[in-house]
């Protein structure tokens, strides 16, 4: 082998190393300094890759290999080193304004920590540093922002977006010229016009069960209600012409509600939101609309912010008790007295009075709808699927043809395991949809073969490695990349412009699909595996058990997690653990 490598401290002679080839000068140490610099980074933004290359290349050091990287990415955390990741910074990325700062792409911001959590790991937060001032121009308006203060965010008074439904919103206030999660801010304006048309017609669902409409009556409403609802949260849909369908179907239950009152005798809503009609609206003209129910413009109209806050809590939260009461009408199940509550909490929401204590009220009444969603969802996959069990649940590659089902709705999943059944065909889950194989209804199927990849956030480098179709059930969905876009399938309220979407479970295309790609072409050996199915049912019989291995100290600590891993460096719960 050639001795031409560098030596950082070359005066000293080392055995076995010819030292007339020593290089005399130090042009390689700065090339290796940024190497390790862009190791470093790479380990804060995409650390669960890191770790499955460190664990599969060095897996005896591994652990010690990671401790290292995690101490000196924690270093990269400090302040002075991150100074271009302010507030302005972030801005001048994603409204391309002119200014001559050194930026990360906004795949990266995502991972930056708060200036909470990175003070708890610095002992500095954004808010020490004071003396950084920015004139940026932005659509001929002059932005001056002093310090890197996240409060500074909200001095933008006419946002082109105003997003804050997820958490990974800019600065953790809200998206205000393109989300983070890529979502555009005609896509934004589109929501906010969905969303006001939800309020709308809860209205009229109000007032016609209040003149005696019957469960039967009301299904269109409600089912409508839910697939709407649904279709606006985190990285469900991104389709502007669908989510306009939606906001024109919308329009087609409302005179059919208008009818319904009518002919029962009852009295119809009166307040401004219930007879908005958009029923003859361009795409384009309901964007403009849902400007003017932008979150800054409703909060203006009411206001009293800490009672808009109430409203916020209101909606987003019922965002969330509607899909998964979506997912009980996939298996079959809808509860009437459920969606009266939601129509109900709507209606509250559609006020623009500053009502506190009926805003509060209605906070507390959509926390008992969730609780009675999720109950009856729990009920709905044990009775369809059966009780879920600890299964083991391999991880590694088949070979063969296969399939990667992304999402949620096991019922999705359910239809192609079927469609699938002697085809050769290896079915994998990704993400949420790793708990499927806990049910006995579907891991009974031989070639539901394992789990692929890992959280939603990594996707876009986790599909293109995949040798296979894949289908998107609900969220999590990111813009998919040109080298996957043409095997990637959307269906239910899943939407991305140019990505095919399915229609009545027929999975016909993605199967033919899965036929013409190459497939894994070898089994992994030795097979990884993770153990899933901790439900309920098979933890709490043994309650005794684990209150006693706590007392005796076998059990030291317990981890309540809320959610998946999230693309921000603190994030990665599953991960670690």
């Amino acid at each position: 082998k050639s001795h031409h490598s560098p030596i950082i401290g070359s005066n000293i002679a080392l055995p076995g190393i010819n030292q007339s080839h020593r290089p005399q000068n130090y042009i390689y140490l700065p090339i290796i300094i940024l190497t390790i610099i862009v190791i470093i980074s790479l380990h804060c933004f995409f650390r669960s890759q890191t770790h499955q290359i460190i664990t599969s290349l060095l897996p005896d050091w591994n652990h010690r290999l990671l401790l290292i990287l995690d101490s000196l990415a924690k270093m990269l955390h400090h302040p002075a080193t991150r100074i271009a990741s302010s507030t302005v910074a972030r801005r001048a990325l994603t409204s391309h304004a002119a200014a001559s700062i050194s930026i990360l792409p906004e795949r990266l911001w995502a991972a930056l920590p708060t200036s909470s959590s990175l003070r708890s790991s610095t002992g500095f937060g954004w808010n020490d540093i004071n003396n950084a001032t920015f004139e940026i121009k932005n659509v001929g308006k002059s932005i001056t922002t002093r310090g890197m203060s996240t409060a500074s965010s909200t001095a933008i008074s006419n946002p082109a977006m105003f997003c804050r439904q997820c958490e990974q919103t800019q600065d953790h206030v809200a998206c205000r010229t393109v989300g983070v999660c890529g979502k555009t801010a005609e896509t934004s304006a589109m929501q906010d016009a969905l969303v006001h048309t939800v309020k709308s017609i809860s209205l009229w669902c109000v007032a016609a069960r209040d003149a005696g409409a019957t469960a039967e009556e009301m299904y269109e409403a409600n089912w409508w209600t839910l697939r709407s609802t649904f279709s606006t949260l985190t990285n469900v849909n991104f389709d502007e012409d669908r989510i306009a369908e939606f906001i024109l179907e919308g329009q087609k239950v409302k005179k059919n509600l208008a009818d319904l009152v009518s002919e029962k005798g009852g009295m119809a809503p009166s307040d401004e939101v219930a007879n908005v009609d958009l029923s003859s609206k361009s795409t384009a003209e309901l964007e403009e609309y849902g400007y003017t129910v932008s979150v800054p413009n409703l909060q203006r109209t009411m206001g009293n912010d800490d009672c808009f806050s109430l409203v916020e809590v209101g909606t987003y939260a019922l965002k969330g008790a509607c899909a998964y009461a979506a997912h009980c009408h996939q298996l079959g199940y809808m509860d009437e007295e459920i969606m009266k509550e939601i129509h109900q909490a709507f209606a509250k929401l559609a006020s623009s009075e500053p009502d506190m204590s009926g805003l509060l009220g209605n906070a507390l009444k959509v926390g008992e709808i969730s609780g009675k969603v999720l109950k009856l969802l729990d009920e709905a996959h044990a009775n369809t699927f059966g009780a879920p069990e600890p299964t083991e649940v391999k991880v590694t590659a088949t070979k063969g043809k296969c399939i990667l089902v992304s999402g949620h709705d096991l019922v999705d999943l359910e239809a192609l395991l079927k469609q699938t059944e002697g085809k050769g065909i290896n079915v994998y889950t990704h993400g949420e949809m790793l708990p499927a194989h806990s049910y006995p209804g579907l891991k009974k199927y031989p070639h539901l073969v394992g789990n692929y990849g890992t959280a939603w956030q990594n996707q876009k480098f986790e599909f293109a490695g995949f040798p296979g179709p894949i289908i998107v059930t609900t969220n999590c969905i990111l813009e998919p990349r040109r080298m996957y876009r043409d095997r990637i399938y959307s269906i239910n309220e899943v939407g991305v412009s140019g990505v095919k979407h399915l229609q009545n479970r027929d999975f016909t295309e993605v199967i033919e699909k899965a036929q013409s790609c190459k497939g894994f072409p070898k089994t992994i050996e030795p097979a990884g595996y993770h153990t899933v199915g901790f439900n309920h049912r098979a933890v709490l019989p043994m309650a005794g058990d684990v209150i006693d291995a706590v007392q005796k100290g076998i059990i030291s600590r317990i981890f309540l997690i809320g959610g998946c891993d999230g693309s921000q460096f603190d994030r990665n719960y599953f991960t670690e653990l």
